[in-house]
């Protein structure tokens, strides 16, 4: 007996799992509590875009960045699939009472947005009701026109602003004896160029463009001065009238169209699709926006060079700027002060030069604001990455006129698929290019005429 432990000392140690248990679930809810309040001080704002790849990847790359500045708010993005799919998808949310905060859309949704007042919240009244500026001038000069509401303001904020430029496979160029050193500026010379390559390797494809209608139409238009719509195609009312099927027009579709009997021309369907053609090196020429930059930086395939689109010679002070492609921030309605304080942030952090840089250097994407542009140039950018420039000399070649300042016209989606019907027509050979851009303006006319009865009122 007198070897066993006092009976008091087991006593006074049974209190203590309990105790400690006790505490232990005190920290745990503590510290649950906290986490609680912390993920509920954090209110979640939703971006949907459009971008995938390494363009996705850095528009995930901002999320974090900008969720890393500051604790009040949580960016999400969310990909959405193409820019139609996004788009639509954006309209329908809101139609439910779901929709983002922030929607991607792309230029040819541009039209569509500006009638959606009840859906999209004009980013200078969410900028200014934030405390924050937003003012045009900020931006560079053809940029600001694409993207202002009736009153003057911002109507959206632009993000991804790309050009359509002209991508040359220089490998394919040497094999088929043309000069690496001396790339073709005008369309007699890319034509004569597709030729000689078509007969260096028949069996691939010489030249190609992604998106028809943009290429062959509104770029080739605004490039040369001339305007694919009345009313500054669409930037100044939505009564408008296609005008795109002048003797000019219509000779560069003859154009294509001989190319694309001569097998010298490849048609890559009516979106971007094609441009794998290109990074695969299937295709020697290629115009397409130049936000192809960070998928073809990522491959060493072969050695390639950008240059500007091609533009004829006899034309008249052409060329002239580039029209917008990319896409811009549109702010949805529906939400509540708070979230509008946070959207207003992120945008004022996007156009934040640690952002803006973040964009036109790894993108082919190009710099939206002059105190950007001035910041590249300051740092020597463009002279280490000639290339790169070339999308931002295309969009400020020139001031911008009535002609060449942006493109904005109703259910757009619609009318390219009209219109790319038609250059289909004429590269089967079942219509004239004559006919086929007659036919294209008219079908064009009539979706705009319903576009506009449904939306002035």
């Amino acid at each position: 007996m007198d070897n066993l432990p006092p009976r008091h000392g087991k006593r006074a140690r049974r209190p203590a799992k309990p105790v400690l248990r006790a505490l232990a679930g005190l920290l745990i809810g503590v510290t649950a509590s906290l986490s609680a309040v912390a993920a509920r001080a954090a209110t979640e704002l939703q971006l949907w875009h459009s971008l995938d790849g390494a363009n996705g990847a850095l528009v995930a790359r901002i999320a974090e960045e900008f969720n890393a500045s500051q604790t009040a708010y949580r960016l999400v993005t969310i990909y959405k699939g193409p820019y139609a799919e996004t788009i639509n998808g954006g309209i329908a949310a809101y139609r439910a009472g779901a929709a983002p905060h922030i929607l991607q859309v792309f230029e040819v949704g541009n039209g569509t947005m500006a009638a959606a007042i009840g859906a999209a919240r004009p980013v200078a009244e969410v900028m200014r009701a934030a405390g924050r500026g937003i003012a045009p001038d900020a931006f560079l000069p053809v940029i600001a026109t694409n993207y202002l509401a009736r009153d003057g303001g911002m109507l959206s904020l632009p993000f991804n602003i790309s050009a359509m430029v002209m991508w040359i496979n220089l490998d394919r160029f040497a094999r088929a004896g043309l000069d690496p050193d001396h790339l073709p500026e005008t369309w007699p010379q890319v034509f004569e160029a597709a030729r000689a390559l078509k007969r260096a390797e028949p069996s691939r494809c010489a030249l190609s463009t992604a998106w028809p209608t943009w290429a062959h139409i509104e770029q080739l238009s605004a490039w040369h001065g001339k305007p694919v719509a009345t009313r500054s195609n669409g930037l100044d009312g939505f009564d408008v009238e296609l005008v795109f099927n002048t003797a000019f027009q219509v000779r560069h579709l003859q154009n294509i169209v001989d190319l694309h009997r001569e097998g010298a021309f490849t048609y890559a369907g009516r979106t971007n699709r094609g441009e794998a053609q290109f990074v695969s090196g299937e295709c020697a020429i290629f115009l397409t926006s130049s936000s192809l930059y960070g998928t073809i930086a990522s491959q060493d395939r072969f050695r390639w060079a950008i240059r500007p689109m091609p533009y004829y010679p006899e034309v008249v002070d052409a060329p002239q700027n580039a029209i917008l492609g990319g896409g811009s921030l549109y702010v949805m309605q529906g939400k509540t002060d708070d979230e509008y304080a946070g959207v207003a942030a992120f945008l004022d952090f996007v156009l934040s030069f640690p952002v803006q840089a973040l964009l036109y250097r790894n993108t082919g994407y190009v710099p939206v604001t002059r105190a950007a542009r001035a910041d590249a140039e300051a740092a020597g950018f463009y002279t280490r990455h000639p290339m790169l420039e070339v999308a931002v000399d295309a969009i400020t070649h020139r001031p911008p006129t009535r002609d060449t300042a942006g493109l904005r016209l109703g259910n757009m989606l619609q009318i390219r698929d009209l219109w790319a019907e038609e250059i289909e027509a004429a590269l089967a050979g079942t219509k004239t290019p004559r006919h086929a851009l007659d036919d294209a303006v008219a079908r064009g006319n009539a979706v705009l005429r319903l576009f506009q009865r449904r939306t002035v009122r």
